[in-house]
């Protein structure tokens, strides 16, 4: 059985190049079991992400078993944590929560006044999401850079989002902003108040809400 304290988490450099085949499978291969977004991006294009040390890999001895990147949109205004990733092999481990939580750090540490935000259709990612101080957002709140939504191309529902122009699609888009942290402090709080998640799924989607939760949280691993 693998074991969360034997993988390695790490800022990816050089050395992690040569994942990129296997990282890409394993994007292609959740996209398609589970019939919803997750774009592919080109191998050049993680390649520069790997290179840059804007990604995170999580490594069990020198197997690849996880993966997300960090991107800027909006002249370094808005951050985006894509293309998070578990291996089937090594989900049920928390080992997506802990992906996130590093891409959530190094997106403070290189750009600490930019709004960190992310799209996904999953909820077990959506309460990871929550977890860290993200609130869910209509689209129009994140960026407007193009270069961002044409990314979007290669998901499966992409004419989804073309035919609602650009406000809606099956992803919910979530965002941090700094700001609220600040606030928080200013007034004696210490961190950013937070809903239940509950609270955030009924606005959402009241139908059932309750019943998918509890889905959630009987299988926190997810791929997104």
């Amino acid at each position: 059985m693998n074991d969360l304290t034997q993988i390695r988490i790490e800022v990816a450099n050089e050395k992690h190049v040569k994942y990129v085949d296997e990282i890409n499978d394993a994007i292609d291969a959740a996209a398609k079991q589970r019939g919803t977004g997750i774009a592919r991006r080109t191998n050049e294009y993680l390649t520069t992400k790997i290179t840059e040390g804007k990604a995170i890999l999580a490594i069990d001895g020198e197997k690849f078993a996880g993966f997300c990147y960090i991107e800027t949109w909006g002249n370094k205004g808005f951050v985006a944590n894509s293309g998070l990733i578990v291996l089937p092999e090594y989900r049920g481990l928390g080992l997506a929560k802990s992906i996130k939580q590093k891409a959530f750090e190094l997106s403070r540490t290189k750009y600490p006044d930019a709004k960190i935000f992310g799209l996904t259709t999953g909820l077990a990612v959506m309460k990871i999401n929550h977890e860290l101080g993200y609130r869910p957002v209509t689209f129009s709140e994140l960026t407007d850079d193009d270069q961002f939504w044409n990314g979007c191309k290669s998901c499966v529902n992409y004419d989804i989002l073309v035919r609602t122009n650009y406000s809606k699609c099956l992803c919910t888009g979530m965002l941090y902003d700094p700001v609220w942290e600040n606030k928080g402090k200013v007034n004696g709080v210490n961190g950013i108040r937070k809903r239940s998640l509950l609270d955030i799924v009924q606005k959402l989607n009241p139908i059932g809400a309750k019943k998918r939760l509890t889905a959630v949280n009987s299988n926190k691993e997810t791929t997104n």
